[in-house]
């Protein structure tokens, strides 16, 4: 569904702007209706059309609100996430805790991975690409179960 590292820009109201590609299909999918929260283990933010954030919602209710690490993950992705319509230009306005957390400014990066984007500033993003990298230089590929049959 969604692939590619796009680069774009973010307005001066804090909004990001869907590629044209992506927009038919936003609309089509989910009338533009699109939920984003952060990334708890990277700096970024996470786009979801609303279909999509539904079934992480439902994945959430079945958390235990007793056990200290599934409340903390539920309080953490669910106080973020911000519901909204993408406009007529293909908008989506993105709250001021969720830019402070992805450290957002003009320049940004718009990374489809499947069902979701993510969304980061352009200079983290290169950044954790080049360590990505640089760790599968050093450290070699780690061969898990997931990857056993996977080939390119």
């Amino acid at each position: 569904m969604f692939r590619g590292a796009n680069a774009i820009s973010l307005d001066s109201k804090g909004r990001v702007t869907v590629p044209t590609r992506y927009r038919q299909l936003l609309l089509d999918d989910c009338q533009g209706q699109l939920v984003c929260t952060i990334d708890i283990q990277q700096p970024c933010l996470l786009l979801y059309p609303l279909p999509e954030w539904e079934e992480i919602e439902q994945k959430l209710s079945r958390l235990s609100s007793m056990n200290p690490h599934e409340r903390r993950l539920q309080r953490l992705l669910l106080g973020y996430a911000m519901e909204g319509d993408m406009d007529k230009s293909g908008r989506f306005l993105l709250s001021a805790p969720l830019r402070q957390h992805a450290n957002l400014n003009k320049d940004i990066m718009l990374v489809g991975q499947l069902n979701k984007f993510e969304i980061w500033s352009a200079e983290a993003w290169n950044k954790q690409v080049q360590d990505d990298i640089q760790t599968e230089l050093s450290a070699g590929f780690e061969l898990t179960d997931n990857l056993q049959d996977f080939s390119l």
